[in-house]
């Protein structure tokens, strides 16, 4: 017993320097983890910053795809096509200029033959440029300034699925488009657009469809340049919708905040098949965007109908067999798979489809009313631009404009 009473009690030990040696390296080992999440949180915050997409890394994905598709042209085979576009154009342009009463000055120049991944290194730069003017609102929404690691990590991680989800869709678009007007709206400099034709594009599809590649070239070419019609003979129309696009980009950045909920749950709609009677991008909307929204689409089916109605009425005389072209495309257009289906409606393209039906249906009802003399009233200025709802029903504009009804 004795013995024991001798041996010193736990309560009794006193801190050893072995202790303060453990208590400083824990405060030492402490305060390199905070300095150094400190450190990675504004390096993480820094490059958060960067911005909400990475754009070569989206035209890098969407290239990536487009090399699997079939089809591939090299450049030699490109070049060689131009002059087929070239002898086109200047058959379209005079036709044009007769059919509709003004001159095209310049666009026979400002035409190109490209392949899908330059379809798609034109559009990702436009796409950029279209970012860019909503970019710094937002990402003081998504990344605040002194945000944090936490944030910032969130962030890079939105940045990394969004820009793998827009190189899928560009790709996926790449395989399809078949030509373009290619004009910068938003753009400081009020350049004229330029006409892209993707020849792999439309080889692929003349092959689909049965249908000599050469005719088909001459038609798709009337489409686009109708376009290049549409907004150079008009100087009021660009600014007009850029004016628009403005409007619905700044309502959009002012407060993005649920909108990643939002898009997931419409997006989760469309892939079921389920649908209230408005498309899910318009659900994403508040009142004055969907009033925009609505505005500028009856704007976009106007110049896509009128595209159609050109490409049939003046093609008779420059496109041969071109009603045959025309019934199988438009059948093919209609025909879809359920993955093609889906697609466009993710992508927003089944809106553009729409816009070609509707639209030229409305633009052959002014026809057929009044004769290109009516057809003329479309371009007087914005006031006698098509209101949502009389694509729907041309009957009202042909009351609004033609004869002169009270709105």
């Amino acid at each position: 017993m004795s013995g024991r009473a001798d041996r010193p009690g736990a309560a009794d030990r006193r801190p050893s320097w072995r202790d303060d040696r453990v208590w400083q390296a824990g405060f030492l080992l402490g305060s390199a983890l905070g300095a150094a999440a400190t450190v990675a949180g504004r390096h993480a915050e820094k490059a958060a910053r960067r911005g909400l997409v990475d754009w070569p890394e989206v035209e890098r994905i969407a290239i990536g795809r487009l090399r699997r598709a079939p089809g591939t042209l090299d450049p030699a085979e490109l070049r060689a096509a131009e002059p087929a576009y070239a002898a086109a154009m200047d058959r379209i342009v005079p036709a044009l200029t007769s059919a509709l009463g003004s001159p095209l000055p310049g666009v026979v120049e400002r035409s190109g033959v490209v392949d899908r991944a330059g379809w798609v290194r034109a559009n990702t730069g436009a796409f950029a440029s279209l970012m860019g003017k909503l970019e710094t609102d937002l990402l003081d929404q998504v990344m605040p300034p002194g945000g944090g690691l936490a944030k910032a990590t969130m962030a890079l991680a939105n940045r990394w699925v969004t820009t793998r989800q827009l190189g899928f869709l560009l790709g996926f678009m790449g395989t399809r488009v078949l030509g373009q007007y290619d004009l910068a709206l938003l753009s400081a400099e009020a350049t004229p657009g330029r006409l892209l034709f993707v020849e792999e594009n439309i080889r692929s599809t003349a092959r689909a469809l049965g249908v000599p590649v050469g005719p088909f070239r001459t038609w798709i070419a009337l489409h686009e340049t109708t376009h290049a019609f549409e907004f150079e003979a008009h100087p009021w129309l660009r600014p007009y919708l850029a004016e628009r696009l403005e409007r619905q980009l700044t309502l959009f950045s002012k407060d993005a905040r649920g909108l990643g909920r939002e898009a997931l749950r419409g997006l989760g709609r469309t892939l079921r098949g389920e649908g209230d009677g408005g498309h899910w991008i318009e659900r994403m909307m508040g009142p004055e965007q969907r009033t925009l929204f609505r505005e500028t689409q009856a704007v976009m089916s106007l110049l896509e109908g009128f595209s159609d109605y050109v490409m049939d009425e003046v093609g008779r005389d420059l496109v041969p067999d071109v009603e045959r072209i025309s019934e199988r495309f438009h059948e093919r257009r209609n025909r879809r798979s359920a993955f093609e289906r889906s697609m466009l409606r993710l992508t927003g393209m089944d809106l553009k489809i729409e816009q070609y039906r509707k639209g030229e249906q409305f633009v052959r009802a002014i026809a057929d009313r009044g004769g290109p003399t009516a057809l003329t009233r479309l371009w007087d200025g914005p006031e006698t631009l098509p209101r949502d709802g009389e694509i729907e029903a041309p009957e009202g504009w042909i009351a609004r404009v033609l004869d002169g009804s009270p709105a």
